[in-house]
C-alpha cells in the first residue's frame, strides 16, 4: 500500500482547519501493522497561528519528515525537548518492549484541534463522520488487529464504530482512584484497547501502567478477567480526553 492512499482519504473539507492527521511517518503507513493508535483529537489552541493546519501536517509528513518518524518521539511540544513531554514519555514507555513507535501508525479519531473535548461542540459527531472513512482505510489496508485508544472518549466512539461490544479484559489502577483500562472485541475479532488518557495518567508508574493489558490484547488473551453484572453500566472512567498535541 502507498502512503499517498491515506493522504487521498483525508477529507478535503478539513485541510484548512487547525489540526493533524499523521502522528507517524510514511513508513508506519506503508506496511501492515497489528496496532493502530488513536487519540480523540489534537490538543492546543486552534486560534494559535503557530499551530499547524491539517494540510501543513500532511505536507510535513509527505515531504520533510523522515520515513521513520513519530510525533510521540520526534516532535518538540511546548517547552519540552523532542520526545520529552510527559504524554510522549508515557507512550514511549508503553511501547518500549513492543514496537518502535516510528513504525506504528498513529492518528486521531477527529483531525480538528481543540483545547478540550468540549471545544468540539455540537459538531463533534459530524467531524467524526468526516474522518472515519480515513480510519476505515487504515484498518483495512494495514490489516489492523488492535486499536489502541487514548482515553475513554476515543475508545467509546471507536467501539461503537466497529461493534466492539464484548468486554474481554481490564486493568484497574492500583491506587485510590482505580481508573480502569479495558479491552473490547468486535465480532470480527478486532480488539479495541481503551487506555486511561496519558495526558492525566502516568503510565510510567507501576500502579497506573496498562502495558500488560495491551500485551494480552495483542496475544488475544484475557488474563484472569471476569466481568460482574454491576460493571455492565456506565463509562470506564470520567477523565476529560485529549490526545495532547
Amino acid at each position: 500500500m502507498a502512503f499517498e492512499e491515506f493522504v487521498a482519504a483525508t477529507p478535503t473539507a478539513l485541510l484548512g482547519e487547525s489540526g493533524k492527521v499523521f502522528y507517524a511517518g510514511r513508513a508506519a503507513f506503508s506496511a501492515p501493522s497489528d496496532i493502530y493508535i488513536l487519540g480523540l483529537n489534537p490538543g492546543g489552541d486552534p486560534a494559535d497561528p503557530g499551530e499547524c493546519s491539517v494540510q501543513d501536517n500532511i505536507r510535513f509528513v509527505s515531504t520533510k519528515a523522515p520515513d521513520l518518524w513519530s510525533a510521540y518521539q520526534d516532535e518538540a511540544w511546548k517547552r519540552w525537548a523532542p520526545g520529552d513531554a510527559p504524554l510522549q514519555q508515557r507512550l514511549q514507555h508503553l511501547f518500549h518492549d513492543l514496537a518502535d513507535l516510528r513504525t506504528v501508525p498513529s492518528s486521531n479519531l477527529i483531525f480538528v484541534r481543540s483545547r478540550r473535548e468540549t471545544g468540539l461542540g455540537a459538531g463533534a459527531k459530524e467531524l467524526e463522520d468526516l474522518c472515519w472513512p480515513f480510519h476505515e482505510t487504515v484498518l483495512r489496508r494495514l490489516s489492523t488487529k488492535v486499536i489502541v485508544c487514548l482515553g475513554d472518549s476515543a475508545g467509546r466512539r471507536v467501539r461503537r464504530r466497529i461493534g466492539a461490544i464484548a468486554e474481554v479484559d481490564r486493568f484497574v489502577e492500583q491506587n485510590e482512584r482505580k481508573w480502569t483500562s479495558r479491552t473490547h472485541r468486535s465480532p470480527t475479532g478486532m480488539a479495541v484497547v481503551t487506555l486511561t488518557h496519558p495526558g492525566v495518567a502516568d503510565w510510567t508508574t507501576s500502579a497506573a501502567d496498562p502495558s500488560a493489558l495491551l500485551r494480552r490484547g495483542l496475544r488475544g488473551e484475557c488474563g484472569s478477567f471476569r466481568i460482574a453484572a454491576t460493571d455492565l453500566v456506565g463509562p470506564a472512567s470520567r477523565q476529560r480526553e485529549q490526545s495532547g498535541r
